[in-house]
């Protein structure tokens, strides 16, 4: 009897989990056998592996061949273990003497002439070697884009199941992702701040909102300009860091989505229309393969949601629970677990079914019920969980005649990035990112208010109807402290809070 293991990666939600492919060759009737709870495509993986071998000149055992994979209460799914299994039966088999496999993860679906083919969730199996301290990771050539910017991993490309051969053998050191793969012209950003008219509020609190990392809900008539200010706040977000992206990109790939190539290290931007399902933005699962949705695909970046009370209800209340943990937890028959969703989320509305109660309403032709159905859409603990609330009214005419140029998103971009690394060195070594992510508990017990801006909130919280609201004010305090370059935050900077919070009195 001979036992050989290696290292595979599967898929679970949109992360990549290792998985030891153990195969047996032992005397008995010739036959193959896989245990550990293989789905349909894992089963099949025997029989593209058994003609691989076959292809590249090698012997298929005329054993009895079992292949367990561990940890064998997880379900395994996808073609990415045909690599692992077929390695493994070689390695059984004699066929590769002195082949040291105990720090590489094989990735890859195996066509019946040998060739490696691109799989799903590549870049999130070389996350999880890389996580689980392997030194390497064997991947198909098709897969040198997705993977060329992981770092820590020794990450080998190969053709075909001979060249992995090879490399095993030490004849061939296999392919390496190439310069030309990390290269990256970010351009420009397709729209521009500077194209906003007036709206020098709504510029302020975007900037903000950059800045901290604050939701942000509007309400203004149609054409007013909500939609061309929320597209612009993805351009006044700075660049991810190199494992936020990688992350970025791997739930991406996953999904089958392809972001521009440009674009690696920008945050994502997602902006469902409004008769998306549920389904389709908080995530489903089919069998057992997760489809992360909008949410989980707007991780670490921007989810616009224009028109919002025209989506349907379980889409709107579905996104209580990401707001405030940053993950989404699924739990359907096939897959049970949670899924990364920390965005900043960006609703518009207008502020009734016809778009012209404002004011006093007095063009508006909506009856009361309309407006009470219309009102309920968006429900109180959802715009609890947003921070800035702005009223957007129509520029000026004097505003809309000025000749002044505005501020470019580069010019805006530099202030928040100024302001991010502040906040980020108060919080190195704690597990947040940014001052909207931060518990006010910690912010009150490890960076407490002096006296006049802590009694200003104080005097706000006794007057609120809730205690969300002054939490959500104290983050946003700490964001205008760090835009201005003060070690804490002033009185004017609780003011100024509060205004962007829609008042003084908090809901």
């Amino acid at each position: 009897m001979a036992l050989a293991q290696v290292h595979g990666v599967v898929l679970s939600g949109v992360q990549g989990a290792l998985v030891r492919v153990e195969v047996e060759v032992a005397s008995g009737l010739p036959s193959v056998g896989v245990v550990g709870l293989p789905d349909a495509s894992v089963s099949e993986s025997r029989w593209r592996a058994r003609s691989a071998i076959g292809a590249i000149g090698a012997a298929w055992p005329n054993q009895r061949v079992t292949i367990n994979l561990s940890p064998a209460e997880v379900r395994k799914i996808g073609a990415g273990l045909d690599l692992p299994i077929a390695v493994g039966v070689l390695l059984a088999h004699g066929q590769l003497p002195g082949a040291d496999v105990s720090g590489t993860a094989f990735i890859g679906e195996l066509g019946l002439d040998g060739r490696l083919r691109r799989t799903r969730g590549a870049l999130a199996g070389a996350l999880a070697a890389r996580a689980m301290g392997l030194s390497r990771v064997v991947v198909p050539t098709e897969c040198a884009g997705e993977v060329a910017r992981v770092s820590g991993v020794g990450v080998v490309l190969a053709r075909d199941l001979a060249q992995v051969v090879s490399v095993l053998l030490g004849a061939d050191p296999g392919d390496q992702p190439s310069a030309a793969a990390l290269e990256e012209d970010r351009g420009s950003d397709p729209v521009d701040l500077a194209d906003v008219r007036g709206h020098d509020h709504a510029r302020f609190a975007l900037e903000v909102a950059a800045a901290g990392g604050h939701h942000v809900a509007m309400v203004g008539p149609p054409g007013v300009g909500k939609t061309m200010l929320a597209e612009r706040l993805p351009g006044l977000l700075p660049d991810l860091d190199d494992d936020d992206a990688l992350d970025v990109a791997a739930i991406h790939a996953v999904a089958g989505v392809r972001r521009p190539p440009n674009a690696f290290h920008r945050p994502p931007f997602e902006a469902p229309h409004h008769s998306a399902s549920a389904a389709s933005v908080l995530g489903s699962v089919h069998g057992s393969r997760v489809a992360p949705g909008a949410v989980t695909l707007a991780h670490r970046g921007l989810l616009f949601l224009d028109e919002a009370p025209e989506f349907a209800r379980p889409v709107l209340e579905g996104l209580r629970q990401p707001l405030e943990s940053g993950r989404l937890r699924l739990s359907r028959s096939g897959w049970s677990g949670s899924l990364p969703a920390r965005f900043q989320l960006v609703v518009a509305a207008n502020p009734c079914p016809c778009g012209l109660r404002i004011g006093a309403g007095r063009g508006c032709s909506c009856p009361p019920a309309a407006l009470r159905r219309y009102s309920a859409r968006l429900s109180g603990p959802l715009l609890d969980r947003i921070d800035v609330r702005l009223v957007v009214t129509r520029p000026t005419g004097a505003e809309l005649a000025s000749t002044r140029e505005q501020e470019s998103s580069v010019a805006v971009r530099e202030r928040v990035r100024a302001a991010r690394e502040r906040s980020r060195r108060r919080l190195d070594g704690l597990p947040w990112q940014a001052n909207a992510e931060v518990p006010a508990g910690e912010l009150r017990r490890r960076w407490p208010l002096p006296g006049p801006p802590a009694a200003l909130l104080r005097d706000a919280e006794l007057r609120g109807g809730n205690l969300r609201g002054p939490d959500r004010v104290l983050r946003m305090s700490w964001t205008l402290a760090d835009l201005a370059g003060r070690a804490a935050p002033d009185r004017e900077d609780v003011a100024r809070a509060l205004s962007l919070r829609g008042g003084a009195v908090l809901p």
